[in-house]
């Protein structure tokens, strides 16, 4: 549970923390506790993505029998679910020698001493990754602590049918699609270019990254939180500006309203991320073949940044035996183009390795994207541009307080300002209950 003991020790970029201990039983980190550093390793493998198995087998019959390597896959929920079983394997002492992070939970397991610094096994990987992706698992130290596995690079989408029809035109920055929101109400008054939806904290992270946002940065030994600084504030005062003057919709994503608006065209573009044909196939089935995607738009004609929703990496435990072994491993996984291939068809991820995002696997586009061949060419042109991210160890907290402060803040149509102090405030407030030093 929550302890208010200033840890002196620093990791890396964090301050120790414990996490909300559960009474989640721990597994143990290998088959073979007996196992030495250098002999045959057997590795457990903690993850959520699906087919992994499938993928794992190849490492298992090639390079991890060449090696005397043996993975096998556990497989897990994910988010706070997975973190919190993570931490409390570890304070046991039993975590398993691998598992699958996401990019802001991993200062949390940093923090809490839970995954390896892996510099020196596999820091030569980084040539592999955009750099705003590899700095994600770096925490912007010299220290790796996990290789990167899929991204999420956001875009703009948007229905192209309609597009032409209401004579708009797709927009480039954020103020031409201010433009076009207003626009598209005076032609059609019932129709809405966009939601603005607190359900996702990771939209308006990501948002907010794309604007320079840096969430969470360190001062000496203290922890300093920037959620409410001039990028964010920016970012905020923007989308709550459209919501309030009822120019986009205010209702959340992911209901059977949403739902309705984008297979009917009420709603004819979504702010999202390289995911979202699959989750247009499900919400939109009626309308395959009629969208589009394009960059993100920026807030100058001259930049040409991205930001990131979702994604997540391969991270060493402190508890491994075998901490060289399952860094090949994590290597393997997110760089062998084999396994990148066998990711994507089985998994369904979009690779961070810059290499897989133009390879086989992404030779057509989606199927509900077929009238756009060129989707993950330009998909892969967008990927490099993510910009780097600042996560702290209390995602959850601050992911939290935005669901209910902006959530009722787009609700009643009021300001959004307010409700990212909210999110600041309680953002610090929880570091200091935990007994970090935060900077003013």
């Amino acid at each position: 549970m929550p302890t208010n003991t200033k840890h002196r020790r620093f990791v890396a970029t964090a301050v120790a923390v414990t996490l909300g201990a559960t009474t989640l039983a721990a597994c143990g980190s290998s088959d073979d506790d007996s196992d030495a550093q250098s002999g045959p390793a057997k590795l457990t493998y903690w993850t959520w993505t699906p087919g992994m198995d499938k993928v794992v087998d190849l490492w298992n019959k090639g390079p991890g029998k060449e090696q005397q390597i043996t993975v096998t896959v556990k497989k897990q929920a994910s988010g706070d679910t997975l973190v919190t079983k993570i931490l409390t394997a570890h304070k046991a002492g039993k975590g398993p020698d691998l598992v699958q992070a996401e990019y802001q939970a991993l200062p949390t397991l940093v923090s809490n001493d839970a995954v390896a610094d892996i510099a020196g096994e596999a820091g030569e990987a980084e040539g592999d990754f955009a750099e705003g992706v590899w700095q994600q698992t770096t925490l912007g130290t010299d220290a790796v602590y996990a290789i990167p596995q899929d991204i999420g690079p956001m875009m703009f989408y948007y229905r192209e049918d309609l597009f032409k029809e209401y004579g708009l035109t797709v927009p480039t920055t954020w103020d031409e699609f201010a433009e076009t929101a207003r626009k598209l109400k005076e032609e059609a008054p019932d129709v809405d270019l966009t939601t603005f939806s607190a359900n996702d904290s990771g939209l308006f992270a990501g948002l907010a990254q794309q604007a320079g946002a840096k969430w969470w940065t360190t001062e000496g030994q203290k922890w300093k939180v920037g959620i409410d600084d001039a990028a964010t504030q920016k970012v905020a005062d923007f989308w709550g500006g459209l919501v309030e003057e009822g120019a986009i919709d205010n209702q959340p994503m992911y209901t059977p309203a949403w739902n309705k608006a984008l297979n009917t065209g009420k709603q004819i573009a979504w702010v999202s991320a390289v995911w979202a044909p699959g989750t247009l196939t499900t919400a939109a089935p009626d309308t395959a073949g009629k969208w589009k995607m394009a960059p993100l738009p920026q807030w100058s004609k001259s930049e040409d940044v991205t930001g990131s929703w979702g994604g997540s990496s391969t991270a060493v435990t402190t508890d491994s035996k075998h901490k060289e072994a399952a860094a090949k491993f994590a290597t393997w996984l997110n760089t062998d183009q084999e396994a990148l291939a066998a990711l994507a068809k089985e998994g369904g991820i979009y690779p961070a390795a810059t290499t897989a995002q133009l390879s086989e696997a992404f030779a057509e586009p989606p199927a509900y994207f077929s009238n756009q061949p060129d989707f993950y060419t330009r998909a892969a042109a967008i990927a490099k541009t993510t910009a780097p991210s600042a996560w702290g160890p209390n995602v959850n907290v601050a992911y939290t307080t935005f669901k209910d402060a902006f959530a009722a803040a787009a609700k009643d149509r009021s300001d959004f300002g307010a409700a990212l102090t909210t999110m600041q405030d309680e953002t610090v407030a929880d570091l200091e209950k935990q007994g970090f030093e935060v900077a003013e």
